[in-house]
């Protein structure tokens, strides 16, 4: 299952590096606040058609299989987190020629995203450890509406663990994403 999952990620990869035809629109550097999971993130260009965000705030998140025990209903961990995620964004050009808007980085995308969370606030469960990881390759949409407003979905499969060494693959991370863009000047 690792093997398949290994290969899944560097096929990700390889098609957000390739996919991108002409060089003629870039990514920007996008300061932001989102709601959901209220949180302050960063983005920047690391290359052409790619970047780099960074998130922490507080936010909400289930509890992972291996990790979680107890609790009954709906499942809810309320805790810090780290959200770190490079993008390679393969339509941009192509939104660009059908006068689609690409500004504050609005494009499809393939990413690796890691995501951490630290010692619970609110819980409804016990945990194996105060601090969990998760990995994976994901695909996702990231638009700006209106003025500044920004809209992120992403989906994919991730390998998650604890500082205890338990861990597994969950199929299916989702991902959404509300806020407000600032354009760093």
């Amino acid at each position: 299952m690792k093997k398949h999952f290994l290969t899944l990620l560097f096929a990700l990869i390889l098609t957000g590096t390739y996919a991108q035809g002409t060089n003629d629109i870039s990514t920007e550097t996008i300061w932001r606040v989102n709601f959901l999971n209220p949180g302050l993130e960063l983005e920047l260009p690391t290359g052409t058609h790619s970047t780099f965000s960074a998130g922490l705030g507080v936010g909400y998140g289930g509890g992972y299989p291996d990790l979680t025990f107890g609790g009954n209903g709906f499942i809810y961990i309320i805790s810090p987190f780290l959200d770190l995620q490079e993008k390679w964004f393969y339509n941009l050009n192509k939104r660009d020629s059908k006068n689609k808007t690409t500004e504050n980085n609005s494009g499809n995308f393939v990413s690796l995203r890691f995501i951490t969370r630290g010692n619970s606030i609110a819980e409804n469960v016990s945990r194996t450890s105060d601090f969990d990881f998760a990995i994976g390759p994901t695909w996702g949409i990231q638009r700006k509406y209106g003025k500044n407003f920004h809209l992120l979905l992403d989906i994919g499969p991730q390998y998650y663990f604890d500082t205890n060494g338990n861990g597994n693959i969950w199929p299916i991370m989702l991902q959404l994403n509300l806020g407000i863009d600032f354009k760093k000047r």
